[in-house]
């Protein structure tokens, strides 16, 4: 064991220090405010009388969005299981004046308007998937003015959003320059792997030039989110002959393998984790075995991993592969003489990149001015969303809150309440048009 951890432990102590040092300065950089000339464009934007009249029709629309909202939210979609809700998306899509709507290979909804100049495209999105498994009531509760239901916020509240915004541009017969690409995206939460916007971005057909999502659980329009947490989720099978606890005694039991990679892992890990940048990792399920008197024949778990700092992810995954080796290794050994060898699968089934779009990047500056001009606190933090693949690629990108209040994402319990979110859908209208013209 110690020829796994000494190395590590070194390593560790000038990493920390360094990573200690680097969340000092992202600490200091996560205050920001709006600059004036982007201050100026959000002004000039929303004094334009388009605009204004945008304004007032997104708050004539609001009994429309609400029951848009509830009708997305009854329909259930679990991750790889959108394709009702996808249906009623399009056709939602294509009422509201979109040029051009379809679904894609994967099941993402695509719809198209063309700009004057149409060079560029600006992707809006957010994702048609819940957490939620086949069979969950989601049937909208109304206490008072909030609203309860399983995926009511995140992101049923996102595809009632983006669809306003399409009917506000529409009724107030604004032109922006540039090509607008509206996502209903699949499989963003879950074991999903957000298999929906990487398949966007392999699509020669398609060439995106900025990213904006429409996500989170309500709360301050102001929290804008630049940098995605990463993460790299792994099955690990550990398979052997199995037989009887009595007869066949000494034979190797993959379930004693892999609790001892789990001892090593989170024996390395806890200290490696301890200092420097956030990293997390969690062992979330265990199975395997088919009853108390039986040596199993095959033993599972599956692992996640996330870090703000790609080099941070990078090194817990080299940890967790390192301990699973080591514990491979060191049973079989110990074994050899009495069981064949057990064999350990290792299967990456997850991977989130890392990465920011900079504080000083037009669209993040434009969303902060946006945020500024409805009076919201400003704040830019990582979070896990469909922009870690647009960030990843050098692409700028922003998740924006969809606004409204909202508590307990991805329970039973989760909730939303109508409160300003009116102002959400015009702020992200705004950095819309600052980023596609008009």
């Amino acid at each position: 064991m110690n020829h796994l951890r000494l190395p590590l432990h070194r390593a560790i102590v000038v990493v920390g220090i360094l990573s200690a040092l680097l969340r000092v300065d992202q600490i200091l950089a996560q205050q920001p405010s709006a600059d004036a000339t982007n201050l100026k464009l959000i002004q000039q934007l929303a004094n334009h009388k388009k605009v204004q009249s945008a304004f007032t029709i997104i708050d004539a629309l609001e009994p429309q969005t609400l029951r848009d909202h509830i009708y997305l939210a009854e329909i259930p979609a679990p991750p790889f299981k959108e394709t009702v809700r996808a249906a009623a998306y399009k056709k939602l899509l294509e009422e509201a004046g979109a040029d051009d709507v379809s679904i894609d290979s994967v099941g993402n909804v695509l719809a198209w308007r063309k700009g004057t100049i149409g060079k560029k495209t600006i992707a809006l999105d957010a994702h048609l998937d819940t957490v939620f498994p086949e069979g969950t009531d989601v049937t909208v509760k109304h206490r008072g003015d909030t609203l309860l239901a399983p995926g009511i916020c995140d992101d049923t509240r996102g595809l009632a959003v983006v669809l306003t915004i399409l009917r506000a541009l529409e009724k107030a017969q604004i032109e922006t320059k540039e090509n607008l690409l509206i996502i209903g995206s699949v499989v963003e939460e879950g074991a999903g792997d957000l298999r929906g916007v990487k398949a966007l971005f392999r699509n020669p057909a398609i060439k995106i030039d900025s990213w904006i999502s429409v996500d989170g659980g309500g709360g301050s329009i102001g929290d804008i989110v630049n940098a995605g947490t990463g993460s790299i989720r792994y099955k690990v099978i550990v398979r052997g002959p199995g037989g009887h606890s009595w007869a066949s005694f000494g034979l190797g039991n993959p379930h004693h393998l892999l609790a001892r990679a789990v001892h090593y892992f989170d024996e390395a890990a806890n200290v490696y984790t301890a200092s420097g940048l956030k990293t997390s990792y969690n062992v979330g399920r265990i199975g395997g075995g088919t009853s108390v008197n039986s040596i199993p024949f095959e033993s599972w778990m599956e692992v996640d991993m996330r870090s703000e700092d790609p080099q941070r992810l990078n090194e817990i995954n080299e940890i967790f592969l390192k301990s699973v080796e080591h514990a491979r290794v060191e049973y079989n050994a110990q074994t050899q003489s009495k069981s064949p060898a057990l064999t350990v699968d290792v299967q990456r089934i997850g991977y989130r990149p890392s990465g920011t779009t900079p504080a000083d990047q037009p669209l993040v500056k434009q969303s902060l001015a946006a945020a500024a001009h409805f009076g919201a606190p400003l704040s830019l933090h990582f979070e896990s969303t469909n922009s870690n693949i647009p960030i990843s690629l050098g692409i700028p990108a922003v998740t924006l809150n969809l606004g409204g209040q909202g508590g307990n994402p991805h329970a039973l319990s989760e909730w939303w309440v109508n409160d300003r979110g009116a102002e959400g859908i015009k702020m992200i209208l705004l950095v819309v048009l600052a980023q596609a013209g008009m």
